[in-house]
């Protein structure tokens, strides 16, 4: 796994007291598929993360009739706020592949949900547009993951003060991203590590095993996410 190191991670400020301590649990895991899939392609990775301890998995379906990643992210904030006041903790993580990661980085970033998300794993996420999405002709949603869009163009905007750490994997044989860098969250003001990932395709990232070790790894972590700076690979 190739990783880069974005900016240094910004201190986190004391969160509301309305929730109590979940002594020693492992923060909740919230997974969200991308546009063209359901919940069930998370099926291997919710077995993985809960034979290593995770107790607390929630797989999410968002409506295909969703035509704005600002609504799906409002709602999915919502869902947050469920998940924390049902299990106690104050903070989730969450895993979000293609168009999934996209709506989680919006909640995140422009919509307050960093006091919510400790850290958010994307997968093959179009973080700066895809230029594999058609201009015209596509469903509204997708639209807003070409290259150049109001939404792509909204998540340019400063972020100081983000407390969310970023992980997101990329793979050089990802056809859906274009070019395949997109994947890539670049930002100055995001605590980020970018992961590559070798020889693994777009539909295959939420369910490859050597990646789901790899997502492990970067949940568990304090911060130096999936490996050190450097130069590795995941598969």
């Amino acid at each position: 796994m190739g990783s880069r190191r974005g900016s240094g991670r910004v201190p986190r400020s004391a969160d509301t007291n309305a929730f109590p301590d979940a002594s020693g649990d492992r923060p909740p895991v919230v997974l969200l598929h991308g546009f063209i899939d359901n919940r069930s392609v998370f099926v291997l990775l919710r077995r993985s993360l809960a034979r290593h301890g995770w107790r607390h998995l929630e797989s999410l379906n968002y409506s295909p009739l969703t035509c704005d990643i600002r609504t799906a992210a409002e709602l999915l904030g919502r869902h947050v706020e469920e998940i924390c006041v049902r299990t106690g903790h104050r903070e989730i993580d969450i895993v979000g592949h293609s168009l999934g990661g996209l709506i989680a980085r919006y909640y995140v970033q422009r919509l307050g949900g960093d006091r919510r998300v400790r850290t958010l794993v994307t997968l093959g996420t179009p973080h700066s547009g895809t230029a594999a999405v058609p201009p015209a002709g596509a469903h509204p949603i997708v639209r807003q993951m070409r290259g150049g869009s109001d939404l792509i163009e909204e998540l340019r905007r400063p972020a100081p003060g983000c407390r969310t750490r970023f992980v997101s994997f990329w793979s050089e044989l990802d056809r859906m991203m274009l070019p395949v860098e997109t994947a890539c969250v670049d930002h100055p003001d995001l605590d980020a590590v970018n992961v590559r990932v070798t020889g693994i395709g777009h539909l295959a990232l939420p369910v490859h095993p050597a990646v789901a070790s790899a997502i492990r790894r970067a949940l568990e972590s304090d911060g130096t996410a999936a490996g050190a700076p450097g130069a590795a690979s995941v598969a």
